[in-house]
């Protein structure tokens, strides 16, 4: 039976990697056929840096805990952080990449980082910093309002993600006491 477990751990440990590569190669096809996407080295070495540490801070979280909720809660987080660092780096949370607003979004990954440290990456304390990182998020939206409703109302829908994190985190304390 514990080969079986091993076998499925493997089979999705491949299937994350897998679709961790075909992200970074997305872009590099897309290249070959459209003058619309145009990464440089540096935009590539960036998503494989920032992809792969995602990828190896889930796998950690794997090997440490068998708790399902708070797997899953961490997984939310880090696409949180993710997505966030991803659409702040490409195109803006707040207007484009160079608004100064977008900083904002940096304070949020922050809060999500120190919060996380000072929980000592237990599930309660963990809850309430996504928590916190939730509102966080919502405050940074609404003000980035004022200069470009759409795009704050895109970004005040990741505060859902950090939200989901935090409900999971709340499960995975409950299960384990």
């Amino acid at each position: 039976m514990a080969s079986d477990t091993r076998i499925g751990r493997s089979r999705w440990r491949i299937a994350g990697w897998s679709l961790a590569v075909l992200v970074l190669l997305t872009p590099f096809l897309a290249m070959q056929f459209t003058s619309g996407v145009n990464w440089t080295r540096f935009d590539f070495i960036f998503a494989a840096v920032l992809i792969g540490g995602v990828g190896l801070l889930f796998e950690l979280t794997v090997r440490m805990s068998d708790n399902k909720a708070y797997r899953a809660a961490v997984g939310l987080a880090l696409a949180a952080g993710l997505l966030t660092i991803w659409a702040s780096g490409a195109v803006g949370m707040i207007g484009d990449e160079d608004n100064p607003l977008n900083l904002m979004f940096a304070a949020v990954l922050a809060i999500a980082l120190f919060g996380s440290a000072i929980a000592g990456f237990r599930a309660a304390g963990m809850a309430r910093a996504m928590a916190v990182t939730a509102a966080a998020q919502l405050a940074a939206s609404l003000i980035g309002m004022f200069t470009d409703l759409r795009s704050g109302i895109f970004s005040a829908l990741f505060a859902l993600i950090w939200l989901a994190s935090a409900a999971m985190f709340g499960r995975a304390e409950r299960k384990q006491g």
